[in-house]
């Protein structure tokens, strides 16, 4: 079995662990598995891992994977990575941004490496920069099957709400647009070195092959979207008018509610995905 040594990595190599990283590394080994478990992993499939910290997961990643790209941005880590994982043939440590990284050029270079079939992202995601790295995966990447984050609690719950729910905002439509986001299970901050001020949670995301409604302009959408929840407290019409986005007056705004069925004081809060696209290719017209 392999062991969590987080603690004694970090103690061996003399790390400092950076708050402008947002580095909080597991030390409960139960959680590293229950997360890998979540993902499905199996021998056909290569693991991207962002930000592997010491590498106590991407040990249990490799061993149950075709093999793992780990991505990280600290170059400081490298060398407890390359002791940890020494004992693995199949991984390769890559030392850059996620932000700024090739992810496509990536998956394509090391599927073939490892003879790969399928592509699965697992990641301790910094909280800082949460929302950023699984929106840049939802829009920009292909062929990715699945992907399990751990992210602050608070953000799990806004990805899975419903219409209508205190959580329900532009995050909510946007993961649900390309994907079906279900929790898996709750972190506490005692698992971590060092503990994080906030409670965590495990969601995977399924990717969608097509998103379950169909927008003739992806990007006057989610123009909408942002729109409708920039400013929450104003009605529907009035979000819309004031966005700034399209040029289209209230009473044209009225209509095309009108024309949804639906009453022209609504807030966007309570539109589901399916209204929001119906609702931007009504504008487009």
């Amino acid at each position: 079995m392999i062991k969590n040594n987080t603690s004694e990595i970090i103690k061996k190599h003399g790390l400092k662990l950076t708050k402008a990283l947002g580095q909080n590394f597991l030390t409960d080994f139960s959680v590293v598995q229950r997360i890998v478990d979540a993902s499905d992993m199996d021998k056909d499939t290569l693991a991207i891992e962002i930000g592997p910290g010491v590498g106590s997961m991407t040990r249990e990643l490799a061993a149950r994977s075709a093999g793992v790209a780990a991505i990280e941005i600290d170059k400081r880590l490298i060398p407890a990575l390359n002791d940890n994982l020494s004992d693995y043939s199949n991984v390769s440590i890559i030392n850059e941004d996620i932000m700024k990284a090739d992810i496509d050029a990536i998956i394509k270079k090391y599927s073939e490496l490892y003879n790969a079939k399928s592509v699965k992202v697992v990641a301790n995601l910094p909280y800082y920069i949460t929302t950023p790295i699984i929106m840049r995966f939802l829009e920009e990447v292909t062929g990715v099957d699945n992907m399990v984050f751990m992210v602050q609690k608070e953000v799990a719950e806004r990805m899975v709400s419903n219409p209508g729910t205190k959580d329900y905002g532009a995050l909510s439509v946007a993961v649900q647009f390309y994907s079906n986001p279900k929790i898996i299970f709750d972190v506490p901050p005692h698992c971590f070195i060092p503990q994080p001020e906030v409670h965590s949670t495990i969601i995977r995301l399924d990717i969608l092959s097509e998103p379950p409604v169909e927008v003739a302009d992806k990007n006057l959408y989610f123009k909408i979207v942002k729109a409708a929840f920039g400013q929450r407290r104003k009605t529907l019409v009035n979000a819309l008018s004031n966005s700034g986005f399209f040029n289209k007056s209230k009473e044209q705004i009225k209509h095309i509610l009108e024309e949804m069925g639906l009453n022209e004081n609504i807030r966007g809060e309570v539109l589901t995905v399916s209204q929001f696209a119906q609702l931007s290719n009504l504008v487009m017209k």
